[in-house]
């Protein structure tokens, strides 16, 4: 493995890049449900083929202090989990577990710290966690939207806790509003929180008008975007919006929840996105991380239901965070996207100061 400079020439780090694949995942499945094991592995299979999987180490979860934890959940909502899961059963009408699932959960949330960890400590230059199951639906007491523990929160109580980090970003490019991660950190200032998300659609929050509460005022950003926006749409948010958020917050690391459910193909929703786009979004955050928190950027997976969209979008993904050039197996999305997300951006821009 050869070692690399990303940042300045006095950086170099021992790893390109670092995963965390979730083992034993598949004992977490229900039979027609769209949160499957096959979403995994075919990011996997796409990953390998592209020659961007096996160069690079898969890192072992991290055992999670109970803090840690109990800075994101409360000790109820853990319990409850780990009671269902002891025999299996549901949460909700979405949210399965089996008997392997409590485990899997622990496993997945201390794979994305192990990962953020990595990053943070410079040991890796990116890192990209496939957590499963996915966790930023998950609010400090309630699991729900295929979500059980949030492993974005997890991972960056982890790194503010045991790492000494003072300031982290936490952006969501999600199909979903990811509200249990809002909710963990709607009165907090040492975490900045931005989500782009399909409006109208599940959960049904992620409102313009949702900046954040007390010490944390202002630092929730959210960019509701109507179906039929895509590209252009995502592409002008990240300027516009995302990259002088950022800027003004002065974040140490990003942390991005790399939903991949944002794909045109994906079954759920209608944003719109191509893989091209998901690449030139992360590609932007990569740069911004180079510039302004010396190179530390961490992916952790959430959803994505093509397998075929999805897999594509995390080749663009690993590819932004390696500066690969990157061509889209799919291209771009067959019906032209609409202008209806240009006054939300403008709504967004005003209500956080940004003009």
């Amino acid at each position: 493995m050869t070692t690399r400079s990303v940042v300045t020439s006095t950086i170099r780090y021992v790893y390109d890049l670092v995963y965390f694949y979730p083992d034993g995942h598949a004992a977490h499945a229900q039979p027609g449900h769209p949160e499957r094991p096959e979403r995994i592995e075919a990011i996997v299979e796409t990953l390998d083929q592209a020659g961007l999987w096996k160069p690079f180490p898969q890192l072992n979860p991290l055992d999670i202090p109970e803090p840690v934890l109990l800075g994101v959940h409360t000790r109820r909502h853990l319990e409850t989990i780990e009671g269902v899961s002891a025999t299996g059963g549901r949460i909700d009408s979405d949210t399965y577990l089996t008997p392997a699932t409590w485990d899997l959960a622990l496993r997945a949330a201390g794979g994305a710290c192990s990962t953020a960890a990595a990053v943070w400590e410079r040991s890796a230059a990116r890192g990209f966690a496939l957590c499963r199951p996915p966790g930023h639906h998950a609010t400090p007491d309630r699991a729900m939207g295929f979500c059980l523990i949030n492993n974005i929160a997890v991972a960056a109580e982890y790194l503010l806790r045991e790492h000494g980090a003072e300031k982290l970003a936490v952006i969501d490019l999600d199909l979903h509003h990811g509200n249990g991660t809002q909710d963990i950190f709607y009165e907090r200032p040492d975490v900045l929180f931005i989500s782009t998300h399909q409006h109208p659609l599940y959960p049904g929050t992620g409102m313009l008008r949702e900046t954040g509460r007390g010490p944390g005022a202002g630092t929730t950003v959210n960019i509701p975007l109507p179906p039929s926006s895509g590209d252009n749409a995502f592409s002008t948010a990240v300027e516009t919006i995302i990259l002088p958020a950022l800027a003004r917050f002065e974040p140490e690391m990003l942390l991005v929840s790399a939903g991949v459910d944002v794909h045109w193909r994906d079954p759920l929703g209608h944003l719109q996105l191509s893989a091209a786009g998901y690449h030139a979004a992360v590609a932007a955050m990569a740069a911004f991380a180079d510039n302004h928190c010396t190179g530390r950027l961490a992916l952790f997976l959430e959803g994505g239901y093509d397998l075929a969209g999805g897999s594509a979008c995390a080749f663009g993904a690993a590819s932004a965070l390696l500066a690969h050039p990157f061509t889209d197996p799919l291209g771009p999305a067959p019906h032209p996207e609409t202008e209806r997300w240009l006054d939300i951006l403008v709504q967004a821009r005003k209500i956080h100061g940004l003009d």
